[in-house]
């Protein structure tokens, strides 16, 4: 009884992430094409037909750009919101298109999906948690500043993606122009180091296990610089930084009674028959 993560990519060049069960599971976006997602879920043995839906965080390119191509080939519904759905103009038939409201749970096989707003240069934004068997999963990207919802929501969580856009010194003496350093770095547009950190270390809960670090800059960022920031205040927990170019592992996330939950990495057949330790 566990839900299993990937990010199949993750950065301005697109972003996708999958949770699910062993039955159904879901992408939060879809900014990398059909063919990537197809490839990569290949490659990690995971069967295009156990997703049940796409949800939609908000209308930026890097986010939206494979959705009308996934959706109409494996006929896939679409949760979005009615804003978000009209900034992204897609051309969908109206049966693929389902709505979300903020903190309703949207039920998708035994998975329970809740939206909740969040600070975003964006229409309608929107972070999500994934609940399956009392395991709950976040997928936090695109965050200006962590908010009163991030918070709460971050709290509960035994893993999560979770941004680490910028590096402060980095971006102040890159090469943006000012309104666009202003635009990343002026509360609603992009997490930094600093803050994730400062989130990490204040509010994660006793039994996070798995901090999958998300959405780095090309240009204001370092995976290195990230990695060996988190690691030194760890505690137990695996971070891992999510690649701009490729899919992370598979994670599986195992509820335990009466001990902190345990993260293992797991190979996985196209038929997903896993096998634990």
């Amino acid at each position: 009884m566990s839900l299993f993560i990937t990010s199949l990519n993750s950065g301005s060049n697109g972003n996708c992430y999958y949770v699910g069960n062993q039955n159904e599971a879901i992408l939060v976006d879809a900014g990398i094409s059909c063919r990537e997602i197809e490839k990569r879920m290949k490659r990690l043995g995971l069967n295009m037909q156990k997703i049940k839906a796409v949800f939609v965080s908000h209308e930026h390119t890097d986010h939206i750009k494979g959705i009308c191509s996934l959706v109409k080939k494996f006929q896939i519904p679409v949760y979005i919101t009615a804003p978000t759905l009209l900034q992204c103009n897609f051309a969908l038939d109206d049966h693929l298109v389902k709505s979300f409201r903020s903190d309703e749970p949207v039920f998708i096989g035994d998975l329970a999906i809740t939206a909740f707003s969040k600070l975003h240069d964006a229409c309608d934004p929107f972070s999500f948690v994934i609940e399956y068997n009392n395991i709950k999963v976040g997928v936090f990207t695109d965050i200006g500043a962590p908010c009163k919802n991030l918070i709460r929501h971050f709290k509960n969580c035994h893993a999560a993606f979770l941004e680490s856009n910028f590096d402060d010194i980095m971006l102040n003496e890159g090469n943006y122009p000012y309104f666009l350093k202003k635009r990343i770095s002026g509360g609603n547009g992009h997490l930094s180091n600093t803050q994730a950190l400062d989130l990490f270390k204040e509010h994660r809960p006793p039994f996070m296990t798995h901090l999958i670090l998300s959405h780095l800059s090309k240009h204001n960022n370092c995976p290195i610089l990230v990695q060996a920031l988190f690691d030194e205040h760890a505690e137990g927990v695996k971070i891992v930084v999510a690649s701009r170019f490729e899919e992370t592992p598979v994670f599986c996330i195992h509820n335990s009674i009466n001990r902190k939950l345990t993260f293992e990495h797991t190979s996985l057949t196209s038929q997903l028959a896993f096998s634990f330790a």
